[in-house]
């Protein structure tokens, strides 16, 4: 089994023709996705257990990227980001990334660049993921 079937890409942006291009892109190169028109809608949708990317957009009604952000670091949940935006400048763009975000593109983008920005992104997963099952079976010693 290839590392993109053990892993999961979540699409979030508002955009319907954003959603559709990305679910074309990831779908030719083998990953499994989902897409969801909101954070919110992300947000109802229960953590997996395996490793994930969030590519999502910056610029979203109701909550925002850094504010889906956050609300995932305050949930501890483990989902690496990929921001992607047609309106960044340098200071959201230094704040996504300090807060743990993988990468921040600018639109439009290369394909190649949002695919390597997920396959690092899935690599921090692997290694978060590892790391909390061995702080679970350190405490359970």
């Amino acid at each position: 089994m290839s590392p993109q079937n053990e892993s999961m890409v979540f699409v979030i942006d508002d955009d319907a023709s954003v959603r559709r291009a990305l679910a074309r892109l990831l779908r030719s190169v083998g990953y499994p996705y989902e897409c969801f028109p909101s954070a919110h809608a992300f947000l109802a949708r229960p953590p997996v257990a395996v490793p994930s990317c969030v590519v999502l957009d910056f610029r979203m009604p109701g909550l925002d990227g850094l504010e889906l952000q956050n609300a995932l670091i305050a949930a501890g949940r483990d989902e690496s980001l990929v921001f992607i935006t047609g309106h960044g400048d340098i200071p959201t763009c230094a704040n996504a990334m300090k807060a743990g975000a993988i990468d921040f593109l600018s639109k439009p983008f290369r394909d190649e660049d949002l695919l390597n920005a997920i396959a690092r992104s899935l690599r921090v997963a692997q290694r978060l993921l590892a790391e909390h099952a061995e702080r679970t079976r350190f405490r359970r010693s």
